[in-house]
C-alpha cells in the first residue's frame, strides 16, 4: 500500500464531454446504463455506455450541473470515438455534445485535500465549492478522495501539481478503489457485470432502454456471473488490455487487465505493479493465474474494497 500522503494533481488522463440544451438529460438517459434524468445536482453517478452487444465502449463519471446540462468525465483516450458516436444519435435531439476538456481544470484530491474539498459528503455526493464542482469518489488507502472539475479562468486558482510521482500515486489510488476505467486498450470487452458495475451502482435496471440494455439485463437475470474483477499485485509492469492466463489451462485465456498502476506509487507499495483484472470465476487461484502467458508473472491476488460474489454458477455472463 501506498504512503498515505495529500495529493492535488492534475488529471492529464482524464477528458471531459459536455452535453448542453433542454434534451440534454432526456438523450444521455437513453444512451448510459444510469439514470441521467433524475440526477440532482447534488450527486454524481458512475454510468457505462454500451455497443448493442452489451459491451462498454466508455464508462463515466457524470454530474448534472443545470437542468440543461450534463458533464461526462471519462479517460482521455476513449473520449473522441465516444463523442463522435454519440453524436451519430443526437438526431433532432436539443442536445450539443462537445469536448470541453480543454475547458475545464480536473484535478484529482486525495487525504486533507480531498476532506477539505468535499467536507462531509457521501461518496458521490457533489457540492460546489468556491467555483468548482467537488465530487466524492471511493476511498482507496483508507483517503478521501475527489474530483474537482472547474471552467478555466472560474472560481479559486487550483494550483494542482504535475508531477509525475504525483499522478503515479493518484493511479494507484484509482486502481485500488476497484473503480473500472474503460481505456481505448479495453473498449468492447466487457459487460458491465464483469466490472462488477451493477454491484456499485453504475447499472440502473428500473430506468429503461438504452444500448446494450437487452443483454446487460439477461445477464443480471440469468444468474450469478461467471466472469468478475479483483485486485492482483503482480511484480512485473502491467498495462490495461493485457491478457492473464491460467496456468492449468494456457489454450486460452482466463481474463484481462482493465487498469494498472505501477511506478513510483508500485515501488513505495513494495510491489511493481497494482492491477484491476477481469476474470473467470472457475480459474480464481492465486497460484495459476499469470500474466501474458501461462508461464508468465505470476498474480496474487489482493483484498477488494467491496464484496464480489464468487461462485461460479451454470448460467450467467458468456466466458
Amino acid at each position: 500500500m501506498p504512503t498515505a500522503a495529500p495529493i492535488s494533481v492534475e488529471l492529464s488522463h482524464w477528458g471531459v464531454i459536455r452535453a448542453r440544451g433542454a434534451d440534454a438529460a432526456s438523450f444521455l438517459h437513453g444512451q448510459l446504463t444510469q439514470d441521467v434524468l433524475h440526477l440532482p445536482p447534488t450527486e454524481a453517478r458512475l454510468a457505462g455506455y454500451c455497443s448493442v452487444k452489451g459491451r462498454l465502449l466508455a464508462s463515466f463519471v457524470m454530474c448534472r450541473p443545470s437542468a440543461d446540462e450534463v458533464l461526462l468525465a471519462c479517460h482521455a483516450s476513449v473520449l473522441p470515438a465516444t463523442l463522435k458516436r454519440l453524436s451519430m444519435f443526437v438526431m433532432r435531439a436539443k442536445c450539443q455534445l462537445s469536448d470541453a476538456t480543454a475547458e475545464f481544470e480536473l484535478v484529482g484530491l486525495a487525504g486533507e485535500p480531498a476532506r477539505d474539498a468535499v467536507g462531509p459528503l457521501p461518496i458521490w455526493g457533489r457540492a460546489e465549492q468556491q467555483g468548482a464542482a467537488c465530487i466524492r469518489l471511493p476511498d482507496a488507502s483508507g483517503q478521501v478522495r475527489a474530483l474537482r472539475l472547474a471552467e478555466c479562468g472560474q472560481g479559486a486558482e487550483l494550483n494542482p501539481a504535475a508531477d509525475a510521482a504525483g499522478l503515479a500515486a493518484w493511479h494507484w489510488l484509482e486502481v485500488e478503489s476497484a473503480v473500472a476505467v474503460i481505456e481505448a486498450a479495453t473498449v468492447d470487452q466487457f459487460v458491465p457485470q464483469m466490472l462488477n458495475f451493477e454491484l456499485i451502482g453504475a447499472v440502473n435496471f428500473q430506468k429503461g432502454c438504452y444500448p446494450g440494455q437487452e443483454v446487460v439485463a439477461r445477464s443480471q437475470y440469468r444468474g450469478t456471473a461467471k466472469r468478475r474483477t479483483f485486485l492482483f499485485e503482480c511484480d512485473e509492469p502491467t498495462s490495461a488490455g493485457q491478457e492473464v492466463f491460467d496456468a492449468r489451462d494456457a489454450s486460452q485465456p482466463a481474463g484481462m487487465v482493465v487498469n494498472a498502476a505501477g511506478s513510483v506509487a508500485a515501488q513505495a507499495a513494495g510491489s511493481r505493479c497494482l492491477a484491476l483484472i477481469e476474470v473467470k470465476l472457475s480459474a480464481l487461484d492465486d497460484a495459476a493465474l499469470h500474466l501474458g502467458a501461462a508461464d508468465g508473472a505470476a498474480l496474487k491476488r489482493c483484498a477488494m474494497p467491496y464484496e464480489v460474489p464468487i461462485e461460479p454458477a451454470d448460467s450467467g455472463i458468456a466466458s
